[in-house]
């Protein structure tokens, strides 16, 4: 059984790759896409780390794109055409 709660607040912890989600069948549309969110932000933060030389060593990491290729496969929208106010992607 996948803990949720676990999953949305450290998806890598709980899971290897954004594709294990997508094709994990215990989880709604609803709890994949809000898992996915969550990943997505982290990466982007890790991205910030990066630009900003405040990186530790990371074990592999997961790609920005690996997320988003896996909320399109959910049926999420992934809009990059609009930049984001934010690094994060936040508003």
């Amino acid at each position: 059984m996948i803990d949720i709660e676990k999953a949305l607040i450290n998806p890598a912890a709980v899971f290897r790759s954004p594709k294990e989600i997508v094709e994990h069948g215990q989880l709604t549309q609803e709890q994949k896409v809000d898992i996915l969110r969550r990943w997505e932000y982290d990466v982007r933060e890790l991205q910030v780390a990066d630009e900003e030389s405040m990186t530790a060593a990371f074990p592999e990491r997961v790609t920005l794109e690996a997320v988003l290729q896996a909320l399109r496969a959910v049926g999420a929208s992934t809009n990059l055409e609009r930049s984001a106010p934010t690094k994060q992607g936040g508003g």
